[in-house]
């Protein structure tokens, strides 16, 4: 069993004698503990869990989780493996460890956020210049509970709320919450929702409710009562088993069918076997219809979120990257032009995002039609009638830049981040930064806005060489080839 409060124990060398630790002895070698430690890991089974680090005295040193523990924990006896300067420091001093298995990534997150808390491992210890471990917020005071990652749970907003954590990894936490939310659905958003506001009748939803990850409180698209019962199962899923949570919802399901309530038995059908699927990664279109990633372009990057958590960097936001649009012009020589917006969403394109525009006010003026398109475009989200996205995208230089501002200052409400990516020397111009910013080639975020601003590129051109077909053919003048 793991005493949370021993801390009576001195340091000792991991090769010292400890009848309670497995296969310690005064006379174990480095080289020997280190094989007795490898081999013990690669004999645990290939399930997510929780490994808690011991010295020889029983005392645990660091406690992590892993999506397959073989794998992870058999990593710290690898003379290959650097697990820098705090860890590597760690590992002479292992001499056993004890691991709890878990039904899924996600358990493995929250008890690893228990273990730390109760334990406080000296290896655990990431509290530098003032940082503080991320918390799960679910603010149970609105009549739409909003799910929020925060490392200010004190904070006034956050009164009444139920907090989760300290979490030891914000990017898990993240991966996890997004997860999650294609099963329980409840909104990320800053909107203030009340279901007696009539703005809801008129409000357009993002395009979280659009991929199936938001019932869309703000517009009236799900009962107060109807999304308390989705957060009440949500809250219920991070503290039990997903075992026990399942039988609980086919319960449930059971129960609605008999008193035939079938929409909300249907509801808790669709739950349960998203949270049977919950350990799959890449969704494309399917038989369960998710939506559609674009496969051609989801290869521009090994991993998307990567690109969306290094960007999100590079432009120094505080709220993760869900949403990025890009927006470009084709024509020739003033001849049909047009405009595209694409978007893609955490990191992969969206096609039911996509949009044309043929360009009606000027014929051969990339600017003046840069400030159309973002006129149409935003003009509902200017409105204060929907959200913007969290990152736009102009492709071009400084003056394109220039351009969309212009627009958008027409507007009442403004985007949360412009920025434009200028060809040949892939400088991103942001707005209100006097300098562009210019980042290596192979830099994850620069990849992920030249990804998307190919794509923008790629579909305008599309319709610019699909209108000049028609008008070809209807003045006569050309023939297909």
């Amino acid at each position: 069993m793991i005493d949370p409060h021993d801390e009576s124990s001195e340091e000792v060398d991991a090769g010292a004698q400890n009848p309670g630790i497995e296969g310690g002895s005064l006379s174990e070698t480095q080289e020997s503990r280190v094989r007795r430690l490898s081999e013990k890991a690669r004999g645990l089974p290939k399930v997510p869990g929780v490994y808690l680090l011991k010295d020889a005295a029983g005392v645990v040193l660091y406690v992590g989780k892993a999506l397959v523990l073989p794998n992870r924990v058999n990593s710290y006896f690898q003379n290959s493996a650097d697990h820098g300067p705090r860890k590597n420091s760690m590992l002479p001093l292992i001499a056993d460890f004890e691991v709890l298995e878990c039904e899924g990534e996600w358990e493995a997150l929250l008890l690893e956020s228990r273990l730390v808390k109760d334990i406080r491992p000296r290896f655990n210890e990431r509290l530098v210049d003032d940082k503080t471990y991320p918390y799960l917020a679910v603010t149970l005071r609105d009549e739409f509970p909003g799910v929020f990652i925060t490392r200010a749970p004190g904070d006034e907003k956050f009164k009444g709320a139920r907090i989760f954590g300290p979490f030891t990894s914000a990017h898990s936490l993240r991966q996890a919450v997004q997860l999650l939310q294609r099963v329980f659905k409840y909104r990320t958003c800053e909107l203030d929702i009340r279901s007696d506001d009539p703005r809801n009748r008129s409000f357009r939803p993002c395009l979280l409710h659009s991929i199936g990850q938001c019932t869309a409180p703000c517009a009236n698209r799900v009962s107060p009562e109807n999304y308390r019962a989705d957060i009440d199962r949500f809250l219920r899923f991070l503290g039990s088993k997903r075992s026990q949570m399942l039988r609980e919802l086919r319960s449930e399901m059971e129960e609605a069918a008999e008193a035939r309530r079938f929409e909300r038995a249907a509801v808790v059908r669709d739950q349960i076997r998203a949270i049977e699927r919950l350990d799959e990664r890449e969704r494309r279109r399917a038989a369960d219809g998710s939506f559609d990633w674009q496969p051609e372009v989801t290869s521009f990057v090994h991993d998307p979120s990567r690109g969306v958590r290094s960007l999100q960097k590079t432009l120094d936001l505080e709220t993760p990257i869900r949403c990025l649009e890009a927006i470009d012009i084709a024509h020739l020589a003033g001849d049909e032009t047009v405009g595209s917006k694409v978007c893609f969403i955490d990191g992969r394109p969206f096609k039911d995002g996509y949009r044309r525009y043929r360009i009606r006010s000027v014929e051969n003026d990339d600017y003046m039609a840069i400030r159309e398109v973002v006129s149409r475009r935003y003009r509902e989200a200017g409105g204060g009638h929907e959200l913007y996205p969290d990152v736009i995208l102009i492709d071009g230089g400084l003056g394109q830049l220039h351009a969309a501002l212009e627009a958008f200052d027409t507007l009442e409400v403004q985007p949360p981040m412009v920025i434009s990516l200028a060809k040949k020397e892939e400088l991103i111009h942001v707005q209100k930064r006097g300098e562009p910013i210019r980042l290596g080639r192979e830099n994850l975020g620069l990849k992920l806005c030249q990804a998307i601003r190919d794509e923008a590129h790629r579909f305008a051109q599309h319709y610019h060489h699909m209108l000049r077909s028609r008008s070809l053919f209807e003045d006569g003048s050309g023939r297909a080839d």
